[in-house]
């Protein structure tokens, strides 16, 4: 038998470089040896050096030394280009790649694929777009690697057209393809797409990866489509895969954005790691529930062996405290925010301080924070915190005083409008409401238009007010008036300020009758007659008052609970109550 031929030994210049790894310093050192062996010619060697030097965060480094090398080739500069976008130094991939440009050398695929990153990664539609036109003049076009890198790219541009259109041409995608388009979609709010996507993959019998169940857990947990959250959740389970920290705070995410707080928790403990994410996914979750206490417990213990909170944690934390009236929690958040962790408020941290002081009802300490916290001119986000806390407390004249301020910010945002002309109503200023009426019609404004969402047995069904165009419509308005005729008898009474205040009582309350969160109710209760478990549905508007409070007669007549996610939280009715104990 022959013996095994000898291992191919590095030289010791090779070896040094190796064992310097990406560290500047002994990077130094090792240049230097080079140098002094008479080795600094070496183009492999220089490549490793400088791909090392990359990987360090020193791009100018590596310039200098690919700027030094007589025979600088395409495989330095592409390995460079490559080395700097997987690092996370987009600009200076760019760089490389112009550099290889200006030197007219040889191009490769994955000298696209990185530069197509790395314009991603900066949202560089422009530059991206002269790469791609360079790719396909060079005949790289149909490379599946380079379409990849130009889903992802054209994805987080917001051109999901043209990303699509890429996708569609890519003649065998592989499971990194189909992450882009997924990803692509969720990322720009688009999470039915995304879901389609999903099942696309499955009909073509590509084998997803861990990437793949994240990216679509976040469509899910964004569309609140449980059914196929749970199904992934399955998958995950009998192919026994690696929850990995990214894996399972999207397991987290999901169950707590889908209405099942519980059921996240569950997952955040049996979690090996840990991250920041998975922390503040959990924090918010008990915070949309209006779980506040369990949210400033677990906020403490993150602050005393978690990982160390962000900005984005304080935001959770802050609006816990806000839908819990968790005053003095929540400021003492904020103030060790920046006294704590030196971290600089932004408007959304802001905006929940506004929005705790109002909800509680502390409409002069929001007023007072307005005026000597806030350091420039507060946003229009400030403004509407205040205004929702002004209506929902009735105090008009603040009220007016506030809407104006948003109008003149946002003229051309309808939803202040609306709100104004509410308080005007409520006030019994109807001439003021005709008014506000007549400006909109006048601009062409019209109000957001609501809807609501309940997935029944994989399927999402969307209800609008008023919707007709369901197949079983006819039984849908039947069964509703039978509830609506049933809880009055339990002591309903439409709440008629809900509506337009231009219509007269009686038809303010047919208009009531209609609201989207009914009509999708009624379905869900029809069609799961007998069932005991919960009815979810998801709502894109604030949920109306009448609507809240009929959906608390319909939990107790129906005896089962109804889960609504409206745009600010969960409302989880029961027995005639709601979970948010009227703090909404």
């Amino acid at each position: 038998m022959d013996p095994p031929p000898p291992r191919r030994r590095h030289s010791p210049e090779f070896d040094s470089l190796l064992l310097a790894g990406p560290r500047l310093g002994p990077l130094k050192q090792a240049h230097a040896r080079l140098i002094v062996a008479g080795h600094s010619g070496s183009l492999p060697l220089v490549t490793k050096l400088a791909t090392l030097a990359v990987a360090a965060g020193a791009a100018h480094y590596a310039h200098l030394l690919a700027a030094s090398h007589p025979a600088c080739d395409s495989f330095l500069l592409s390995s460079l280009a490559r080395a700097a976008a997987h690092r996370g130094l987009p600009s200076a991939s760019i760089a490389f790649y112009r550099r290889l440009l200006a030197a007219a050398l040889p191009f490769s695929s994955f000298a696209f694929t990185a530069v197509a990153k790395a314009c991603a990664d900066l949202s560089a539609l422009r530059t991206g777009m002269a790469v791609h036109a360079h790719s396909v003049l060079l005949g790289f076009g149909s490379d599946r690697f380079v379409q990849t890198a130009l889903v992802v790219l054209y994805s987080k541009c917001g051109q999901l057209p043209v990303a699509r259109k890429l996708f569609d041409a890519i003649r065998d995608r592989s499971v990194v393809a189909w992450n882009a388009m997924i990803s692509g979609y969720e990322q720009n709010g688009l999470a039915e797409r995304a879901i389609e996507v999903y099942r696309e993959m499955q009909v073509a019998q590509v084998v997803p990866d861990s990437a793949t169940f994240v990216t679509t857990l976040s469509a899910c947990a964004q569309a609140g489509a449980l059914d196929l959250g749970r199904e992934v959740e399955r998958r995950i389970v009998s192919d026994q895969m690696d929850v990995s920290v990214f894996l399972g705070s999207a397991l987290v995410n999901m169950y707590a954005r889908c209405g099942l707080v519980s059921k996240a928790r569950d997952w955040f403990d049996r979690l090996q790691e840990r991250n920041v994410v998975t922390w503040t996914s959990m924090i918010a979750g008990y915070g949309m529930h209006g779980h506040g206490r369990e949210a400033i417990k677990l906020f403490q213990l993150m602050r005393c062996k978690g990982p160390t909170p962000n900005d984005v944690t304080f935001v959770a934390v802050l609006a816990a405290c806000a839908h819990a009236g968790l005053v003095n929690e929540g400021s003492d958040a904020f103030d060790s925010m920046k006294r704590v962790y030196g971290l600089v408020p932004r408007a959304e941290h802001y905006c929940s301080m506004v929005d705790m002081y109002g909800r509680a009802g502390l409409l002069d300490n929001a007023m007072q924070f307005i005026s000597d916290s806030i350091p420039e001119e507060p946003g229009p986000e400030v403004w509407t915190a205040m205004l929702g806390a002004c209506k929902m407390h009735k105090n008009f004249n603040l009220g007016v005083e506030v809407a104006e301020r948003l109008i003149a910010l946002e003229p051309e945002n309808p939803s202040h409008r609306v709100l104004l002309s509410n308080i005007y109503a409520l006030s019994g200023k109807m001439n003021h409401v005709e008014k506000v009426r007549n400006v909109m019609i006048k601009r062409r404004l019209k109000k957001q238009i609501g809807y609501s969402l309940i997935e029944l047995g994989g399927t999402s069904h969307l209800f609008r007010m008023g919707e007709k165009s369901h197949q079983q419509t006819r039984e849908i308005y039947h069964y509703l008036e039978e509830l609506i005729h049933r809880i009055s008898d339990a002591g309903y009474v439409p709440e008629t300020d809900s509506v337009l205040h231009e219509l007269e009582e009686e038809e303010r309350e047919v208009a009531l009758r209609y609201h989207s969160e009914k009509l999708a109710v009624a379905y869900g209760l029809m069609m799961s007659s007998g069932s005991i478990a919960p009815i979810r549905v998801i709502k894109n508007l604030r949920i109306c008052g009448d609507c809240h409070l009929a959906i608390k007669f319909m939990s107790s007549v129906e005896n089962r609970e109804i889960i609504v996610r409206d745009k600010h939280r969960f409302h989880h009715f029961k027995d005639g109550k709601c979970s948010c104990l009227e703090y909404w």
